[in-house]
Protein backbone atom coordinates (compact mmCIF):
# COMPACT_ATOMS: atom_id res chain seq x y z
CA UNK A 1 0.00 0.00 0.00
CA UNK A 2 0.76 3.48 -0.95
CA UNK A 3 0.32 6.45 1.05
CA UNK A 4 0.45 10.27 -0.05
CA UNK A 5 0.29 12.99 2.22
CA UNK A 6 -1.95 15.39 0.21
CA UNK A 7 -2.45 17.91 2.43
CA UNK A 8 0.95 19.12 3.30
CA UNK A 9 0.02 19.45 7.01
CA UNK A 10 1.33 17.55 9.99
CA UNK A 11 -0.42 17.93 13.41
CA UNK A 12 1.57 18.59 16.31
CA UNK A 13 0.27 19.58 18.85
CA UNK A 14 -0.62 16.14 20.40
CA UNK A 15 1.44 14.80 23.33
CA UNK A 16 4.14 12.59 23.17
CA UNK A 17 3.53 8.67 23.89
CA UNK A 18 2.80 7.86 27.67
CA UNK A 19 6.07 6.16 28.42
CA UNK A 20 4.62 3.84 31.05
CA UNK A 21 2.04 2.59 28.12
CA UNK A 22 2.45 -1.01 27.35
CA UNK A 23 6.07 -1.00 25.57
CA UNK A 24 4.74 -3.72 23.28
CA UNK A 25 1.98 -1.82 22.12
CA UNK A 26 1.25 -0.96 18.40
CA UNK A 27 1.79 2.93 19.00
CA UNK A 28 3.16 4.56 16.02
CA UNK A 29 3.94 8.40 15.22
CA UNK A 30 1.25 9.29 12.51
CA UNK A 31 2.44 13.04 12.65
CA UNK A 32 6.03 11.89 11.93
CA UNK A 33 8.36 11.95 9.17
CA UNK A 34 7.89 8.23 8.53
CA UNK A 35 3.80 8.66 8.42
CA UNK A 36 4.04 6.71 5.13
CA UNK A 37 5.76 3.76 5.96
CA UNK A 38 3.73 3.63 9.06
CA UNK A 39 0.30 3.41 7.29
CA UNK A 40 1.57 1.09 4.80
CA UNK A 41 3.23 -1.75 7.76
CA UNK A 42 -0.09 -1.27 9.72
CA UNK A 43 -2.09 -2.14 6.31
CA UNK A 44 0.23 -4.54 5.95
CA UNK A 45 -0.16 -6.25 9.49
CA UNK A 46 -3.77 -5.31 9.57
CA UNK A 47 -5.62 -5.54 6.33
CA UNK A 48 -6.20 -9.33 6.22
CA UNK A 49 -7.34 -10.14 9.37
CA UNK A 50 -9.66 -6.84 9.85
CA UNK A 51 -11.04 -8.05 6.34
CA UNK A 52 -11.91 -11.58 7.95
CA UNK A 53 -13.90 -9.56 10.60
CA UNK A 54 -15.69 -7.53 8.29
CA UNK A 55 -16.82 -10.31 6.18
CA UNK A 56 -18.24 -12.18 8.54
CA UNK A 57 -20.10 -9.04 9.29
CA UNK A 58 -21.18 -7.59 6.49
CA UNK A 59 -19.99 -10.16 3.63
CA UNK A 60 -16.90 -10.63 1.90
CA UNK A 61 -17.54 -7.94 -1.28
CA UNK A 62 -18.42 -5.43 0.96
CA UNK A 63 -15.43 -6.02 3.22
CA UNK A 64 -13.01 -5.04 0.62
CA UNK A 65 -14.61 -1.81 0.45
CA UNK A 66 -14.92 -1.49 4.64
CA UNK A 67 -10.81 -1.97 4.77
CA UNK A 68 -9.92 -0.15 2.02
CA UNK A 69 -12.27 2.92 3.43
CA UNK A 70 -11.36 2.05 6.84
CA UNK A 71 -7.50 3.06 5.94
CA UNK A 72 -8.17 5.82 3.98
CA UNK A 73 -10.44 7.32 6.76
CA UNK A 74 -7.90 6.45 9.00
CA UNK A 75 -4.93 8.11 6.82
CA UNK A 76 -7.38 11.38 6.26
CA UNK A 77 -8.04 11.94 10.18
CA UNK A 78 -4.54 10.86 11.20
CA UNK A 79 -4.50 14.08 13.31
CA UNK A 80 -6.77 12.51 15.68
CA UNK A 81 -4.94 9.48 16.41
CA UNK A 82 -2.94 10.03 19.87
CA UNK A 83 -0.53 7.00 20.80
CA UNK A 84 -0.54 7.89 24.53
CA UNK A 85 -4.14 7.09 24.71
CA UNK A 86 -4.41 3.64 22.59
CA UNK A 87 -2.82 1.51 19.87
CA UNK A 88 -3.30 1.61 16.48
CA UNK A 89 -5.06 -1.50 16.25
CA UNK A 90 -7.99 -0.51 18.59
CA UNK A 91 -7.83 2.81 16.60
CA UNK A 92 -8.37 0.99 13.45
CA UNK A 93 -10.71 -1.39 14.29
CA UNK A 94 -12.70 1.83 15.88
CA UNK A 95 -12.90 2.89 12.23
CA UNK A 96 -13.80 -0.20 10.51
CA UNK A 97 -16.64 -0.54 13.36
CA UNK A 98 -17.91 2.57 12.81
CA UNK A 99 -17.95 2.50 9.21
CA UNK A 100 -19.09 -1.49 9.08
CA UNK A 101 -22.97 0.12 11.33
CA UNK A 102 -24.05 1.96 8.04
CA UNK A 103 -24.59 -1.97 6.85
CA UNK A 104 -26.71 -3.61 9.72
CA UNK A 105 -29.06 -5.10 7.24
CA UNK A 106 -25.63 -6.77 5.52
CA UNK A 107 -24.55 -7.72 8.64
CA UNK A 108 -28.11 -9.24 10.41
CA UNK A 109 -27.94 -11.39 6.93
CA UNK A 110 -24.17 -12.73 7.88
CA UNK A 111 -25.22 -13.80 11.27
CA UNK A 112 -28.42 -15.60 9.82
CA UNK A 113 -25.71 -16.99 7.15
CA UNK A 114 -23.38 -18.36 9.53
CA UNK A 115 -26.02 -19.84 11.79
CA UNK A 116 -27.43 -22.11 8.74
CA UNK A 117 -23.74 -23.02 7.57
CA UNK A 118 -23.04 -24.24 11.25
CA UNK A 119 -19.91 -24.65 10.18
CA UNK A 120 -17.54 -24.75 13.34
CA UNK A 121 -14.04 -23.43 12.50
CA UNK A 122 -10.24 -23.70 14.87
CA UNK A 123 -10.21 -21.70 17.95
CA UNK A 124 -7.36 -19.77 15.54
CA UNK A 125 -7.42 -16.74 18.10
CA UNK A 126 -6.89 -19.33 21.26
CA UNK A 127 -3.87 -20.61 19.09
CA UNK A 128 -1.95 -17.63 17.93
CA UNK A 129 -1.62 -16.12 21.49
CA UNK A 130 -3.30 -18.04 24.22
CA UNK A 131 -5.49 -15.05 25.19
CA UNK A 132 -7.87 -15.06 28.19
CA UNK A 133 -10.45 -17.47 28.63
CA UNK A 134 -13.72 -14.83 28.04
CA UNK A 135 -12.40 -14.40 24.52
CA UNK A 136 -12.49 -18.04 23.44
CA UNK A 137 -15.95 -17.91 25.13
CA UNK A 138 -17.18 -15.29 23.18
CA UNK A 139 -16.02 -16.44 20.22
CA UNK A 140 -17.47 -20.03 20.43
CA UNK A 141 -20.63 -18.29 22.03
CA UNK A 142 -20.61 -16.26 18.86
CA UNK A 143 -20.72 -19.33 16.45
CA UNK A 144 -23.58 -21.43 18.19
CA UNK A 145 -26.20 -18.52 18.23
CA UNK A 146 -25.63 -16.22 15.45
CA UNK A 147 -29.21 -15.24 14.95
CA UNK A 148 -29.81 -14.19 18.49
CA UNK A 149 -26.37 -12.16 17.99
CA UNK A 150 -28.55 -10.32 15.08
CA UNK A 151 -31.41 -9.10 17.33
CA UNK A 152 -28.51 -7.69 20.06
CA UNK A 153 -28.25 -3.95 20.68
CA UNK A 154 -25.69 -2.16 18.07
CA UNK A 155 -23.38 -1.35 20.98
CA UNK A 156 -23.58 -5.01 22.85
CA UNK A 157 -23.20 -6.63 19.11
CA UNK A 158 -19.78 -4.60 18.40
CA UNK A 159 -18.84 -5.83 21.92
CA UNK A 160 -19.18 -9.27 21.21
CA UNK A 161 -17.73 -9.33 18.09
CA UNK A 162 -14.69 -7.31 18.37
CA UNK A 163 -13.73 -9.48 21.16
CA UNK A 164 -15.22 -12.70 19.51
CA UNK A 165 -14.24 -12.44 15.77
CA UNK A 166 -11.63 -9.67 15.72
CA UNK A 167 -9.59 -11.53 18.68
CA UNK A 168 -9.34 -7.75 20.46
CA UNK A 169 -9.01 -7.66 24.44
CA UNK A 170 -11.07 -6.11 26.36
CA UNK A 171 -8.81 -2.82 26.91
CA UNK A 172 -8.31 -2.91 22.73
CA UNK A 173 -12.64 -2.70 22.56
CA UNK A 174 -12.69 -0.50 25.12
CA UNK A 175 -9.94 1.81 23.30
CA UNK A 176 -11.72 0.88 19.78
CA UNK A 177 -15.36 2.26 20.66
CA UNK A 178 -14.51 4.87 23.17
CA UNK A 179 -15.66 3.59 26.41
CA UNK A 180 -14.51 2.55 29.92
CA UNK A 181 -13.18 -1.09 30.11
CA UNK A 182 -15.58 -1.69 32.67
CA UNK A 183 -18.09 -1.22 29.73
CA UNK A 184 -16.95 -3.53 27.96
CA UNK A 185 -16.55 -6.31 30.78
CA UNK A 186 -20.57 -5.94 31.89
CA UNK A 187 -21.72 -5.72 28.41
CA UNK A 188 -19.98 -8.72 27.85
CA UNK A 189 -21.36 -10.39 31.23
CA UNK A 190 -24.57 -9.14 30.08
CA UNK A 191 -24.73 -10.52 26.70
CA UNK A 192 -23.39 -13.53 27.98
CA UNK A 193 -26.27 -13.75 30.41
CA UNK A 194 -28.75 -13.52 28.01
CA UNK A 195 -27.48 -15.74 25.11
CA UNK A 196 -26.41 -18.32 27.57
CA UNK A 197 -29.83 -20.18 27.72
CA UNK A 198 -29.51 -20.74 23.98
CA UNK A 199 -26.25 -23.17 24.08
CA UNK A 200 -27.59 -24.73 27.69
CA UNK A 201 -29.72 -28.24 26.81
CA UNK A 202 -33.39 -28.13 28.16
CA UNK A 203 -33.62 -30.49 31.05
CA UNK A 204 -35.36 -33.48 30.59
CA UNK A 205 -38.67 -33.47 32.51
CA UNK A 206 -38.82 -36.05 35.63
CA UNK A 207 -41.21 -39.37 34.78
CA UNK A 208 -42.34 -41.03 37.95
Amino acid sequence: MTVTDTTGSVARDRPPPDPTADPTADRPDLAGPAMADEFARLFDEHAVPMHRYLARRVGAEQAHDLVSETFLTAFRQRDTYNPATAAAKAWLYGIATNLARRYVRQEVRGLRATARAGRREPDDLAAHDGRVAEQVDAQQLARRIAPAIADLSEGDRDVLLLTSWAGLSTVEVADALGIPVGTVRSRLHRVRRQLRILTTPEEAPDHD
